[in-house]
């Protein structure tokens, strides 16, 4: 099956560019009967361009990205973190493609260029007694790739990636992917000055197809929380607007957050914003 775009026929599968939130949850994952809508897993983003495969941090989402994606017969992998704060790394011991033999994952870092190494930073969480075990285990492929924030990076031909350090405790770096004419943002752990549009996250999601924010808060609760490194969904339209951006998905709720209470910020949101929504665990967007 076969379609055309920019004048030439081109492979439906070869020119899908696509996001999967297999994690949405700040903080800590969650269970129960409150929290079925939107999910209860920590962050981890699937974008595939193509049949390149990315993934955007390991929260507790990783497993279940991990099983569908060997179950598809995905065995490459670059797996891109923020910061290396729990919630975000808690699922890496527990990614399947690390332990098999056909896989090759790589991961990157640069939240903390100069102090750790990406391999260092893995070899310190994953490891007794935090971990039974450690990365020596993996029968995978793995490499580590280091770099700075406000570097380009390319992990495959035609897949570029620019970077920019955040505002949150111990640092952690905002992504846009360009690929094919398309581009999505990942902008999470990020907290917003009042009265201020962070001209780093302004760069990376300038006229996207999609970013996505870190709206744990609403402006109402941003002065008890401040300096936690978290933003709000009023803050995610404020700079959909100012950017040009077509859309804007809400992520890292708050643990606290019920279905019903991310319904109404779903709703308030897209009053102000149209293309602005509440993301959910298993959710899948095509660009």
């Amino acid at each position: 099956m076969a379609r055309r775009r920019h004048g030439c026929v081109r492979s439906v599968t070869k020119s899908r560019f696509t996001v999967r939130f297999w994690g949405v949850r700040g903080s800590l994952p969650v269970s129960g009967a409150a929290f079925q809508t939107y999910g209860g897993n920590t962050i981890c983003i699937e974008m595939r361009c193509g049949d390149h495969c990315l993934i955007f941090d390991a929260g507790s989402g990783l497993m279940p990205a991990g099983l569908a994606l060997q179950a598809e017969g995905v065995s490459r992998f670059d797996l891109f973190f923020s910061h290396s704060h729990y919630d975000h790394i808690l699922g890496l011991p527990f990614f399947p493609p690390i332990y098999d033999r056909q896989s090759c994952v790589t991961f990157w870092s640069g939240h903390l260029a100069g102090k750790m190494t990406t391999s260092a930073m893995i070899a310190e969480f994953m490891r007794p007694p935090w971990f039974p075990v450690s990365p020596d285990i993996c029968c995978a492929a793995l490499k580590t790739r280091d770099f700075h924030p406000g570097d380009t990076l390319s992990p495959v031909a035609g897949v570029t990636l620019k970077t920019g350090m955040l505002n949150h405790p111990g640092g952690a770096v905002g992504y846009r992917v360009d690929w094919d004419g398309r581009s999505v943002a990942m902008i999470t752990d990020t907290e917003h000055e009042p009265d201020r549009l962070d001209p780093t996250v302004l760069a990376l999601i300038e006229k996207t197809d999609l970013f996505i924010y870190d709206a744990s808060y609403t402006e109402a609760e941003m002065p008890r929380y401040r300096g936690y490194g978290h933003s709000s969904w009023q803050q995610a339209v404020r700079l959909a607007k100012a950017a040009g951006a077509a859309r804007v998905a809400l992520i890292h709720h708050s643990p606290k957050r019920s279905d019903g209470e991310l319904d109404a910020i779903h709703l308030s949101a897209q009053s102000e914003f149209p293309g602005a929504f509440v993301a959910r665990d298993g959710q899948v967007l095509d660009l």
